[in-house]
């Protein structure tokens, strides 16, 4: 099992990915300086918050050039919430420009009746696409979201799972050796943790 750098730019979150990938054994690191994104291993990408401030930190810090030089190696990229959003070129949030490692844009889930926003708690997914991040889980299963926006990539075989909350939305996203999750696998139980620990497997 290899190790994973955990990317700490400010957009929290950090604790619980930390917390998780202790529970399941692996070796891991907090990284916040390019030089140690473009080494990495294994990149996490999580967040919660704003897509714009978030785009801002990267690239005062230089690391949106630096994800883009590791993602160039083919070594695996996880992002999670707001790092599922912000792999795409847009976000609508703020009207963000983002790393652009997958096609499309976040758009914000639109109001309904019943429709509570932001979406949290635990909802079902369905898997789409036979991946290798989803070894062992069933489709079906259940993972815990909290989020205002979801990715909608230009090309809808980059949609790897789906969720339903009032419509149809992307829960996983991927292109190449990128993959990102809209919920949060870290606070979803055993099928979260073993989504990580596929991550960790994963060869591209």
């Amino acid at each position: 099992m290899m190790s994973v750098a955990i990317l700490d730019y400010d957009a929290g979150n950090l604790r619980s990915v930390e917390t998780a990938f202790t529970h399941i054994g692996a070796e891991h690191s907090v990284i916040r300086d390019p030089e140690d994104v473009v080494t990495a291993e294994r990149l996490v990408v999580p967040g919660v918050g704003d897509a714009r401030a978030a785009m801002e930190t990267l690239r005062s810090r230089g690391l949106d050039t630096a994800i883009h030089e590791f993602v160039r190696t083919g070594r695996p990229l996880l992002g999670i919430c707001l790092g599922s959003q912000i792999v795409l070129d847009r976000s609508e949030e703020n009207d963000a420009a983002c790393l652009g490692l997958i096609p499309g844009e976040t758009v914000a889930i639109p109001p309904g009746p019943g429709r509570k926003i932001p979406h949290m708690g635990w909802n079902t997914v369905q898997l789409l696409q036979d991946h290798a991040i989803f070894s062992g889980i069933d489709g079906g299963s259940s993972f815990y979201f909290v989020h205002s926006y979801v990715p909608r990539p230009a090309d809808p075989e980059q949609v790897l799972a789906i969720c339903e909350y009032g419509e149809t939305f992307a829960a996983v996203v991927g292109r190449d050796n990128v993959v990102a999750s809209q919920f949060h696998p870290e606070k979803s139980a055993r099928t979260g943790l073993r989504m990580l620990s596929n991550f960790l497997s994963w060869r591209p």
